[in-house]
């Protein structure tokens, strides 16, 4: 997605050789109109996978994950990271450790909202180490549902979570996957887009 890369390129900050900052469009303030690009694509490459549920991780991709579920007609859920005194039973758990904030968090959702005959599609801003993937894969797994596949707005491509996923036979579309972060630069892997 090029629009996604040119934003990325003029307002994305590298913070290290593994941290590439984007909170003033993605996961912090959202730009709305990208959103909508981004939602558009998802929902053009998953139109024939017959999703009937998005799932997604809180907080950075219930943006991405709505905007695709609005285009797609079909609701979207997000694995809640606290506690809640309103959601405490028939719930399916997973723990997830957060590479950038350096923490795990068991996360959980309501086994009202996933059912066997679901077809989930799993939508998040980043993949990394792939650890939220597979913790929203292991909940997808305990209600008996159907993974569509994996939807990345944006992929770490030089990390090891998409090659970890991939390995399972599960399909993953990354909109933006950067093969470096090296001396304060984003490189794609798809072309030479460079910061």
């Amino acid at each position: 997605m090029k629009a996604l890369q040119k934003k990325i390129v003029s307002e994305g900050k590298v913070l290290s050789d593994t941290v590439l900052k984007v909170d003033s469009f993605l996961n912090h303030q959202i730009d709305p109109n990208l959103m909508k690009e981004i939602g558009e694509e998802f929902a053009a490459r998953f139109q024939e996978a017959g999703v009937t549920k998005i799932v997604t991780i809180e907080s950075s991709g219930i943006a991405p994950a709505t905007m695709a579920g609005l285009l797609m007609n079909v609701p979207v859920v997000f694995a809640r990271k606290r506690k809640s005194l309103t959601l405490s039973e028939n719930l399916y758990t997973a723990q997830v450790h957060s590479f950038t904030k350096k923490e795990t968090n068991e996360i959980s959702i309501s086994g009202d909202f996933i059912q066997y005959d679901d077809v989930v599609l799993i939508i998040d801003d980043f993949l990394a180490n792939g650890q939220a993937v597979l913790g929203l894969l292991e909940m997808i797994e305990q209600a008996g549902a159907r993974l569509a596949g994996v939807g990345i707005v944006i992929e770490k491509g030089f990390q090891s979570g998409g090659q970890l996923i991939r390995d399972r036979g599960i399909r993953v579309e990354s909109l933006a996957n950067v093969a470096s972060l090296k001396n304060g630069k984003v490189e794609f892997a798809e072309d030479s887009y460079t910061l």
